[in-house]
């Protein structure tokens, strides 16, 4: 038996027709050629399941923060989100070559071990995703059950935080195949019951309000774009090979990316689109957004539909947590944790609660908050996301496996050279952000004065080019400054 590190091995692996209630073996092992049989296809349940929350319908709330237009909100939505899960696709391309979770492939990037700092920064940021999905799925229920005359005080909150926390730790540490099932289950009852609720509210929309909203500057446009990427695809692209991985290496390429794109796009598209016509036709729905972004939805329903209101939030933003707490797992055992898979998810699921438990009940208004940690780490993973781009398109044979997981192997154990890009794009990121509302980020932006664009409070503050910078850069310079380490590698035959 060939056992690659800790958190899963090629032998000890389950038959993929087995129960969905038993825990997977698989961690950051290769996955065996005998499990992977899914198709391209498949790939569209886990991305569509993950991303048909009723959240993305508050980002239209969120892109009207920028001061733009309707027009101008549905060009950002579109481009970002569909542009975001475009690049997810082209990395789940890796996942079939290489049949490993994204966190180890990237190793090839950066070495077995100097893989060791992206990977810590994807963990951070998934392990941040799913306490976030946790505290709108806790303080989405304590608002339909106020209104409902049900409690919504701290009980409610509590159990519901229980509830939640429960579903998405137990989907995490039982793995792939339930995973797999109750996305599928997530996708046809969130669906329905969205169809439902915009049927519902759509008499809200006053459309004579929302196109009579002012145009905004081209840089504001530009910033809610960033917003959407790094909120929509870009925040997925660390873990867009962990379930591609299942499929068989003769898989279609452009199959894999199309159904990561549109599984992932299609319904945050047409959510967010919504969206912006239910917060344009209301100045107040825009504002409890920014408190309370699932909660507030349910203040035009009906009573009898708050009930169902609560089951598609929370199975919605479980879906995404879901995801995340799988591949927050995969991604501390890429760090370098000595555990089975299932105890990273595990401890993630631990540290997902003490989150949840802080926002909740101590921490104070929302947004500024999420768009600050959105953004910020969104500039590192962009840069390393600019990396691993150029590192897939350079390369022609599918990847060496047993040398990912071996310092001495043809990846080596520090590449230097793609760190600093990522070191340098950060750097260069984080100088061309700001986050006003996070009074914590308050030290961004630090370029945008030397830079001439008119410093923290210019017509560029707002732009986030950081994220697109350290995005292209990072790409130019692996494309440019990999190629030959690359060429070497895959000429080896040993």
């Amino acid at each position: 038996m060939v056992t690659h590190e800790n958190g899963g091995s090629s032998a000890a692996v389950q038959d993929p027709r087995a129960s969905v209630l038993r825990v997977e073996g698989n961690g950051i092992n290769v996955v065996a050629d005998e499990e992977r049989t899914s198709r391209s296809y498949q790939l569209f349940w886990p991305w569509f399941g993950a991303n048909v929350s009723v959240l993305a319908l508050s980002y239209g709330a969120f892109a009207f923060g920028f001061d733009i237009s309707f027009a101008q909100a549905v060009v950002a939505g579109v481009v970002g989100i569909v542009l975001s899960f475009l690049i997810c696709g082209f990395i789940a391309l890796a996942g079939k070559r290489g049949s490993a979770p994204t966190m180890v492939l990237s190793r090839a990037a950066f070495g077995v071990r100097g893989n060791r700092l992206p990977a810590a920064i994807s963990w951070l940021l998934m392990v941040g995703w799913e306490t976030v999905l946790t505290v709108l799925a806790t303080l989405a229920t304590a608002t339909v059950f106020r209104r409902l005359g049900w409690g919504g005080g701290t009980s409610t909150m509590v159990i519901a935080l229980v509830v939640v926390a429960a579903l998405i730790v137990l989907a995490g540490v039982l793995g792939y195949h339930l995973i797999i099932r109750l996305q599928t289950v997530i996708t046809v009852v969130t669906a329905v019951l969205t169809v439902v609720y915009i049927v519902l509210v759509a008499g809200q929309v006053q459309l004579s309000t929302v196109t009579a909203l002012p145009e905004g500057s081209g840089q504001n446009v530009l910033g809610a774009a960033v917003l959407l990427m790094t909120g929509f695809g870009l925040g997925w692209t660390n873990a867009a090979a962990d379930y591609s991985r299942y499929l068989p290496r003769s898989a279609s390429g452009r199959g894999v990316v199309a159904w990561t794109t549109f599984g992932g796009a299609l319904a945050p598209v047409l959510l967010f689109v919504f969206g912006l016509l239910l917060a344009g036709s209301s100045t107040g729905l825009s504002e409890a957004i920014a408190v309370d972004p699932i909660g507030a939805l349910a203040a035009a329903l009906p009573t009898w539909f708050l009930v169902p209101f609560v089951v598609v939030a929370v199975l919605g933003l479980v879906g995404g947590a879901v995801l995340d707490i799988y591949s927050s797992g995969l991604a501390l055992l890429a760090v370098g944790l000595r555990a089975p898979r299932y105890v990273a998810a595990l401890i993630d699921g631990v540290i997902m609660v003490i989150g949840t438990v802080y926002v909740v009940f101590f921490a104070g208004e929302f947004l500024g908050e999420f768009t600050g940690f959105l953004i910020t780490l969104g500039v590192p993973i962009a840069a390393w996301c600019g990396v691993m781009l150029a590192d897939i398109a350079l390369r022609r044979r599918d990847y060496a496996e047993a040398d990912l997981y071996s310092p001495s192997g043809r990846y080596g154990d520090v590449r230097a050279f793609p760190i600093a890009v990522v070191l340098v794009g950060t750097v260069l990121g984080w100088g061309l952000v700001t986050n006003t509302a996070a009074g914590w980020l308050n030290w961004q932006g630090y370029l945008l004065g030397p830079l001439g664009l008119g410093g923290r409070d210019g017509a560029w503050a707002a732009a986030n080019l950081g994220v697109l910078v350290a995005l292209v850069l990072a790409f130019v310079a692996g494309l440019i400054g990999t190629r030959s380490a690359v060429r070497a590698q895959e000429s080896r035959t040993s």
